[in-house]
């Protein structure tokens, strides 16, 4: 790709920013309008954005579907933020739902469904220590991804804190894995910082699959992965969540679901998720917590 725009320090914030103002000027970024409500379950309070353009929702979809197979080679210029490093991308997220949502994407095509590398939390962790907010990463359909070429999302979270913080808040760590009392689902929690480098996130990545029994049973981490599942988390701490479907009763839950932020198409699904609380929702989806 020409025009390319090596990694500065401390440069991506303004970057997102400047690129965002350019995709909606040239109508490459095509924002989903949604409302919200509070729904609290489970002493957490879940962000329940529901579709205010159905049309435009339809709209992207057919975009999606007519356009090439991998929309990530090549990439659209007019979302492109940065290099990130050699090895990754950033890129806009051309149908968000939050402002300056971006996607980290591998240059050259990986499978989604392959394990995360080195090079990726060299991209994540570089990403995170500029620009706060929830990254996540959804580990094949059954997890809610959408494209099979790699990548990683974050939502920029300046200020406020997320739902699903409150059950991180209340988990108790043993050797540096934990799974919170007040989310029923399986689920693995581990705590790390920015001072800790990327190599440090792989490692915890890593045990905390192997907690689950999701992870890597040979040890060389090469294959692709054998169950689907959710990875998100902070600066501060990273989550897996083990899938065995992609939604019930036909709302559809990716990561964002598991960090406490849920989006329904209509009224109808609306009502259908106060009635069976998000809880269970999220209990549908997942796997029986041990």
């Amino acid at each position: 790709m020409s025009d390319r725009k090596p990694w500065q320090s401390k440069t991506l914030w303004s970057k997102l920013r400047t690129q965002t103002d350019h995709g909606l000027a040239t109508g490459a970024l095509a924002p989903i309008d949604t409302d919200y409500e509070i729904v609290k379950d489970g002493n957490i309070d879940f962000i329940v954005r529901i579709l205010t353009n159905l049309n435009r929702k339809a709209q992207a979809r057919k975009v999606q579907t007519k356009e090439k197979t991998n929309p990530f080679l090549p990439y659209d210029a007019n979302l492109y933020v940065t290099d990130v490093s050699e090895t990754h991308v950033c890129l806009l997220n051309k149908f968000n739902v939050v402002d300056h949502h971006f996607l980290i994407v591998t240059r050259a095509f990986e499978s989604q469904l392959t394990w995360l590398t080195l090079a990726d939390f060299i991209a994540l962790h570089r990403s995170l220590a500029e620009v706060p907010g929830l990254f996540f990463y959804n580990g094949g359909p059954q997890a809610g991804a959408s494209q099979p070429h790699k990548h990683l999302q974050v939502v920029p979270q300046q200020s406020m804190a997320l739902p699903v913080e409150t059950a991180v808040q209340a988990t108790t760590f043993i050797n540096g894995i934990g799974q919170s009392p007040l989310l029923p689902y399986g689920h693995g929690i581990a705590q790390v910082s920015l001072d800790d480098d990327p190599q440090q996130w792989l490692t915890t990545y890593r045990q905390l699959l192997t907690s689950l029994a999701i992870g890597e049973p040979t040890g060389t981490w090469q294959g692709e992965q054998q169950q689907a599942y959710n990875f998100l988390g902070t600066k501060n701490w990273m989550m897996i969540v083990p899938r065995h479907q992609d939604d019930h009763l036909g709302i559809s839950v990716n990561s964002l679901g598991f960090a406490g932020s849920l989006l329904v198409k209509n009224q109808e699904q609306m009502d259908r998720l106060k009635q069976l609380g998000p809880m269970t929702l999220l209990q549908r989806v997942g796997t029986t917590k041990t």
